[in-house]
């Protein structure tokens, strides 16, 4: 399967990092396989919150909406911003290219 959007995840230090992603990928893999510290522990299961991103504002109601599960994990943070997400939960799509997100620092 072939590209379908770039995403932009800026790291704890700044640097920006431009990745190509597939259809149905989750930001978490793609941080994850870029070696970005995405770390994933429960690999997706919405247990941990370690794949916690920050959508820049102008992407967050572009989103699907936040399921109750990924909500309850996100209150287990304490570095929650209005825009936080849990990574294992954003699929890509063609209308993700451009997507734009932080990672919290730790």
């Amino acid at each position: 399967m072939s590209a379908i959007a770039t995403i932009i995840i800026v790291d704890q230090s700044g640097a920006e990092h431009r990745i190509t992603a597939k259809q149905g990928e989750t930001v978490m893999q793609i941080g994850r396989a870029a070696g970005l510290p995405i770390i994933g522990e429960c690999n997706g299961s919405m247990a941990c919150a370690t794949c916690h991103v920050i959508v820049a504002p102008a992407w967050a109601d572009r989103l699907p909406p936040i399921g109750e599960d990924e909500d309850a994990t996100l209150d287990t943070l304490f570095n929650l911003s209005p825009t936080s997400r849990l990574g294992c939960q954003i699929e890509i799509t063609a209308a993700l290219d451009g997507l734009e997100l932080s990672l919290p620092k730790r």
